[in-house]
Order: C-alpha cells, then structure tokens, then sequence
C-alpha cells in the first residue's frame, strides 16, 4: 500500500487574539486597505471599547439546489440568500453604547449631564414604518502572519449594519453587567459589495 504524505501545518497561518469594534455612520469614509494596521480615523469610527467572549463573524450561506429529470445527481446549486452577522458582548455598558445597541439616531436621543447624573437616555417614539438608523462596522482583528512577521492585523469592514437581536443587560452577584448585541449587514448597492476583508502583506 501506498503511504500518504501529510500536509504539515503553516504554524504562521494560526491566528489568535481579540479583535477591536468601530463603528461609523452608514457611508463613513473607509479606511485606506494600505492602513489596516493602523487604528481607523477618530473623527468618523467610534471605539466601542472593551468586549468579553470575543467577537464573532458568521456567514451564513442557502444554497438552493439545481435538478433535471435526466440525472439522479444534484447537478448545482445557486446562492439564495446570504446573512452576515457580528455577536459580541460590549463590557462597557454606556449610554452611548446603549444607543448603538438600539440602533438610535446618533446622539439624539442622549440627554445633557447635569447636577448629580452623567446623562439620560430615552428611546426615539417610531413605529413600524419608521427607517432605522443603519450603521457601519469595522472589525479590526488578526490575520495569518508570514515567515518575517507573526504579527499581521485584518481588518473586516461591514458597511450597512444594524442591531438586529434582543440586547440584553444583567446585573448579577458574581457576573459582570455587559450589552449582548447582534449587528446584521444588508445589502448596499449594486455597485457596493456589503463587506470587504483586508490583510496585511
């Protein structure tokens, strides 16, 4: 019998560690793919700050399948739909955060400090028929390295969002109090993909 030579793992490729979130208004100058390592501009990404339980990217991809009378075999399939998402939980439970998490317009609906409180927050009185407010999102992570480097960032950036899952805030005796959030990416344009990724070389 003939062995199998096995294939013996890039150890450069293995990426691990925490990703920083940003997020912008829908539209927001994107940061130039020769940035990736370097923090997005402050004046149109926001640092949503500490995370716990990380931040996860799922694609999720339906396929529907082709068939003819001739062949028993599935002869293809064509995509039908694909939803993108990012889950995370936001460890700073701040009343801008809170703000994002609800999908609100940006700042309109946070009050002015004063004598003895930080801030308020009222949610905006809509309805159903009522546009939300679509953001943007930068995921800004690790990539595989290279033989000179082990240390390549990706940055992932979703270009129209919204909070689109319960949000949850708990206040527990032995856990810390954090916004669970599900940010949704749809569909932009023709011309405009809805996500891209960027490596560094």
């Amino acid at each position: 019998m003939k062995e199998v030579a096995l294939m013996a793992a890039t150890v450069t490729n293995l990426v691990q560690g925490p990703a920083a979130l940003y997020i912008g208004a829908f539209g927001a100058t994107e940061p130039l793919n020769g940035a990736v390592n370097t923090t997005p501009q402050a004046s149109a990404w926001t640092d949503l700050g500490g995370t716990t339980d990380g931040a996860q990217l799922s694609i999720n991809q339906e396929y529907k399948e082709l068939e003819v009378d001739q062949v028993v075999d599935v002869p293809g399939r064509r995509l039908v739909k694909r939803d993108m998402s990012v889950k995370t939980n936001l460890a700073e439970p701040t009343l801008q955060n809170l703000l994002y998490s609800l999908n609100d317009a940006n700042g309109g609906s946070l009050g002015a400090s004063g004598a003895g409180y930080a801030g308020t927050y009222e949610p905006a009185f809509t309805d159903s028929a009522t546009q939300p407010t679509y953001r943007a999102l930068i995921v800004h992570g690790w990539a595989p390295g290279s033989a000179s480097s082990t240390q390549k960032r990706r940055m992932v950036i979703l270009r129209k969002v919204l909070s689109s899952d319960n949000v949850e805030l708990a206040y527990k005796k032995d856990e810390q109090s954090v916004f669970s959030v599900t940010w949704s990416v749809h569909y932009v344009s023709g011309a405009i993909a809805p996500f891209k990724f960027i490596d560094e070389s």
